[in-house]
């Protein structure tokens, strides 16, 4: 089935301010304005005082909101990924809670597109990157939501090769983890495709359908762009009450960005596919 298509910018493509849209229904939105509507000076080392932040991840748990996001430019591993927090998720009342994870121009990943799993066991672990050596995890303190401890998990990467925009979704006895391949953000040019692979374990190993594991570069394909759709990815996958719902970013044949939002089945062999 072709996707619900709503206007939208995409969530790897930055925004000013982190704009809060919403959504009774999952289809029709409204934008009620941003989460930083003065500004976030912290940010300014990483983008070059730009007020463009980036892909945004929002949880509601211990009765406040949390939002993870990151700041960067295009192309550069000079990154970080912020974390805020506040009482109704309203624009304005946002609260800066500090750094969670950066990264400099002499590491081998970049710190961007953060991504919120809770395990099994109540564990809150954060997937994040882009390109370099791939996509990296680290544990969270629960209450705070800040990092905890200095581990450092390495779970997918093509050696180099475009790889970005993670997220884990827990289904049953596996963890799924979707990232999207190849390039975003050229409009129709996009070749973005979302890819996935799963494990028994948070932190891997994640393998794909013919068992190749995503740290050596596998991948099994969800959803690529076909007839409209142009570039779809970076995803985020949650359970609703109908299904799972696969959410996504893709420009049309006329350049225009839109939230792509398709269902999720899974075949008998528990893999996923969109409809």
């Amino acid at each position: 089935m072709p996707p619900w298509g709503i206007p939208a910018a995409g969530n790897h493509i930055p925004h000013a301010g982190i704009p809060r849209p919403w959504s009774t229904d999952r289809t029709r939105w409204t934008e009620v304005g941003a989460a930083f509507p003065d500004g976030a000076p912290w940010a300014d080392t990483y983008t070059g005082g730009s007020t463009h932040l980036w892909a945004p991840e929002i949880a509601y748990t211990n009765g406040r909101y949390y939002l993870w996001y990151s700041a960067s430019s295009f192309g550069v591993n000079r990154s970080a990924i912020f974390l805020a927090t506040s009482p109704t998720g309203d624009p304005g009342t946002w609260t800066h809670r500090g750094t969670v994870v950066e990264s400099s121009t002499s590491d081998d990943f970049n710190a961007i597109d953060p991504a919120l799993v809770v395990d099994a066991d109540g564990r809150w672990w954060l997937s994040f990157g882009s390109f370099w050596s791939g996509i990296k995890m680290i544990r969270l303190d629960p209450q705070s939501g800040l990092r905890s401890g200095t581990a450092f998990h390495s779970v997918a990467g093509r050696g180099g090769g475009a790889i970005e925009a993670p997220t884990i979704h827990r289904r049953g006895d596996y963890y799924y983890l979707y990232v999207s391949f190849d390039a975003c953000c050229q409009g129709a040019d996009s070749t973005y495709r979302v890819m996935v692979g799963r494990s028994t374990s948070v932190t891997g190993l994640y393998v794909d359908r013919a068992g190749v594991p995503l740290t050596q570069g596998g991948g099994t394909q969800v959803l690529a762009g076909h007839g409209s759709i142009h570039g779809p990815g970076h995803q985020t996958v949650f359970s609703d009450v109908d299904a799972d719902v696969l959410m996504y970013h893709y420009y049309a044949g006329s350049g225009a960005s839109f939230l792509g939002i398709n269902l999720l089945g899974y075949d008998d062999a528990g893999w996923p596919y969109v409809y």
